[in-house]
């Protein structure tokens, strides 16, 4: 399908965001809102229908199970945003509240080794405040009678703040605020990036149009190592493809299905009166930016047998939707890379987020915002993820990474 090129009404502009999805989004309504900032921004994005965007293919998915702590704050501020949606859009009457669905995570171990990760996960989560429980298998069995854990050493749960929400109303809000406040949104396409030594002078549009600018951030999802080329700058991020499936169960579960991990990699959880399910394929290579081809055989044999062997009413189902979305893989350490280049200072990266996103968005918005704003991050600190990193092969370390 054609899409029609909409040129920019000015020049130059103050900030340039190349991807207007959940990250271009969240940073141009936090910028528009910030005392700090009285510039102009523009938002050039390739599809403004959003059909293939990640964030279109997201789960909307939160939790505070990590293993480092910065990646902890990160989802406790997303929680509390949530949580408190309309307050951070000043009540305005139109916006709705917003509740996670806080079934929570369980993560299951079938191992001493992989017990012993999630025991040292919750001491550190629990440190920032975090709900989370070590359970044995027999506690688990107690409070949830429908798995079978003959094969599982032990397991972590928080049924606080953790689960899913609406992350497409988040989208929506933040993306029509922003215009409101005077972000401009573009339907075109970067194809070329002016760098003068060590700084950007301008982008060139597929209309032709060439923008002067103060600074350009990258936030094109799987796309972003293309975006960062066009710079003269690299990337360790690629598309690889991940599968979701809804299914209803023959015999409902008597109680909501936590978004259970199971060691196999196959994730599920309740999703309304259906279930979701989701996996990675065994095998994981980059794809093409429009490859969104579903293959069915993993429903057939991996999934569905995992399902039936970890929950055995779920022997009975039946397939009701399916998709593939695109992750922005980092294949360094599958964190995220936020921030300014450490050498192309108004160059500035949000990639990498590994199926993260839309959890972490509020907090990274924000943060780059401040950045932006003041040059130097005010809320939590996320230096760690700065660029530098990878050139010095220092990767930022997560062990609960999905």
């Amino acid at each position: 399908m054609v899409r029609p090129l909409q040129s920019p009404k000015a020049q130059s502009y103050d900030v340039i965001i190349i991807g207007g999805a959940m990250y271009g989004s969240s940073l141009a309504w936090w910028l528009s809102r910030d005392p700090g900032f009285d510039g102009s921004i523009l938002v050039v994005e390739r599809d403004l229908s959003f059909e293939f965007a990640s964030t279109s293919h997201t789960n909307s998915c939160i939790r505070q199970q990590f293993s480092n702590p910065t990646n902890i704050q990160i989802s406790q501020f997303g929680a509390e945003f949530i949580n408190n949606f309309q307050s951070y859009f000043d009540h305005d009457p139109r916006v709705p509240q917003i509740h996670i669905q806080s079934f929570g995570y369980m993560y299951l171990a079938d191992s001493a080794a992989g017990a012993e990760n999630l025991r040292l996960n919750q001491a550190v989560q629990a440190q920032l405040g975090a709900g989370t429980r070590h359970m044995t298998a027999a506690e688990i069995k107690a409070e949830y009678p429908f798995y079978h854990l003959d094969d599982i050493t032990a397991g972590n749960h928080n049924a606080v703040n953790e689960g899913y929400f609406d992350g497409g109303t988040i989208f929506d809000w933040c993306k029509r605020v922003a215009q409101e406040k005077g972000a401009e949104y573009a339907q075109n396409e970067v194809v070329a990036i002016d760098r003068r030594a060590d700084r950007i002078q301008s982008v060139s549009l597929a209309s032709g149009e060439r923008v002067t600018c103060g600074l350009v951030v990258n936030c094109t999802g799987p796309r972003a190592v293309k975006t960062a080329r066009l710079a003269g700058l690299d990337l360790p991020v690629e598309p690889r493809k991940r599968y979701t499936f809804i299914f209803d169960a023959e015999q409902p579960l008597e109680c909501d299905l936590p978004l259970t991990i199971d060691p196999s990699g196959v994730h599920m959880r309740s999703e309304g009166r259906y279930y979701l399910a989701g996996c990675p394929p065994d095998e994981d290579p980059a794809v093409a930016y429009d490859d969104f081809i579903q293959d069915h055989s993993i429903w057939q044999d991996k999934v569905w047998p995992i399902l039936a062997a970890r929950v055995p009413q779920f022997e009975a189902i039946k397939l009701v939707n399916s998709w593939a979305g695109h992750y922005d893989y980092n294949t360094f350490d599958q964190n995220a890379i936020i921030g300014p280049h450490h050498r192309v200072e108004n160059f500035f990266f949000a990639n990498g987020f590994s199926g993260h996103g839309l959890q972490q968005s509020m907090a990274i918005g924000r943060g780059l915002a401040e950045f932006i704003a003041y040059g130097a991050y005010r809320s939590i600190d996320l230096s760690p993820f700065a660029y530098e990193r990878v050139e010095d092969g220092k990767p930022f370390i997560e062990k609960a990474v999905i």
